[in-house]
């Protein structure tokens, strides 16, 4: 008998050293993104847009091409880790470039876009579709970089993912600002950084920009994060409308706005619910959602063989535009969530 609880212990206490050694691993080599830092740009637009020019802009958060209607996950109340196998990420891809080269946006917004993932079978996402959208720029900015991520099991893995932005304009600059982050060590490890992209486009005929602001903010916490998030990039984008700039921030806000009803998309007990944004605290800029068709499912079940009647739907993805750009149309495509969990929204403005 203590030979058997000798070598227990000897077990549990190698259990012990290595849990303890993966969180020092995982601390060493923590993603600490500075508060402001240059993201990488890549060039070969030509075109520099005007004050007559209408200028197509689509958000699209792509599920790190994971997250189409066979898929549910953990987070979301569901039971899958890896959400889909090699073929059906390039499948998800294919779709996703195919519909993004239907809606020909001047400006593209993508959210969670994996590089170097074990959830995305290590595909280069963000060079998939760039490759398919030529003569352009690009900016890319990661808000998630794990060594491993060892839960739940079976566990996450490696992960490296970010935000994208092509450009049929020339992309002057872009900035990556590291927002909020609202957890703290260990949670803090295995989480997102979030941040916001400020890219700069020049215009033909101003001394005036073309900002344009790709964001994800937070999904899974208990609201202060989503807060304080929202405040910085109120700081952001009022920074930049006191210089007469043409502003525009999309992507996915996991929030709604307070001048969307959404009411046809009702909460069910249980379920992620989104926070809100009122349109007050934001006097002075024009909150954009579309709510004629969901811009985001739950992934609690999949969504293929579901009741599509009873499912959980969202609106959380839009745009927040300074009052010198018109905004003529704004549309949610309703893809059926096939390649991703998010629709993309396409709006379409002119500067006044």
């Amino acid at each position: 008998m203590k030979k058997v609880l000798k070598v227990v212990g000897i077990v549990i206490l190698i259990l012990i050293l290595a849990v303890v050694l993966l969180f020092a691993v995982l601390t060493i080599t923590e993603f600490k993104p500075d508060d402001v830092e240059e993201a990488e740009i890549s060039s070969g637009a030509e075109s520099v847009p005007g004050s007559e020019d209408e200028i197509t802009v689509m958000t699209w958060n792509i599920g790190y091409g994971a997250l189409g209607d066979n898929a549910d996950f953990f987070m979301d109340g569901g039971s899958s880790v890896m959400t889909a196998d090699a073929a059906r990420v390039n499948e998800n891809m294919e779709n996703i470039i195919s519909e993004v080269d239907k809606i020909a946006p001047d400006i593209a917004l993508f959210q969670e876009v994996d590089i170097n993932s074990m959830r995305s079978h290590s595909i280069d996402e963000a060079e998939l579709i760039s490759a398919s959208m030529t003569g352009t720029d690009t900016s890319f900015a990661y808000n998630y970089r794990c060594l491993f991520i060892p839960y739940p099991i079976p566990p996450i893995g490696y992960v490296n993912g970010g935000i994208l932005t092509v450009s049929d304009y020339g992309i002057q600059e872009a900035l990556r600002y590291q927002l909020p982050c609202p957890f703290s060590w260990p949670l803090r490890l295995g989480n997102l950084k979030r941040c916001v992209v400020v890219n700069r486009i020049e215009l033909e005929d101003s001394d005036k920009e073309l900002v344009v602001v790709n964001l994800h903010l937070e999904a899974y916490d208990s609201g202060e994060g989503k807060v304080a998030q929202t405040n910085m990039l109120k700081e952001i984008l009022e920074e930049e409308a006191e210089k007469g700039n043409y502003v525009i921030a999309g992507g996915d806000f996991n929030q709604s706005f307070s001048n969307v009803d959404s009411s046809m998309y009702p909460y069910y007990e249980g379920m992620w619910e989104p926070g809100i944004i009122d349109e007050e605290s934001f006097e002075g800029w024009q909150l954009i959602m579309d709510n004629s068709s969901p811009s985001c499912r739950s992934l609690d079940k999949a969504y293929e063989g579901a009741d599509k009647d009873s499912f959980q739907y969202y609106i959380i993805d839009g745009f927040i535009v300074s009052e010198n750009i018109t905004v003529e149309s704004v549309e949610t495509k309703d893809l059926g969530f096939v390649s991703s969990d998010h629709n993309p929204v396409v709006m379409k403005v002119t500067l006044d």
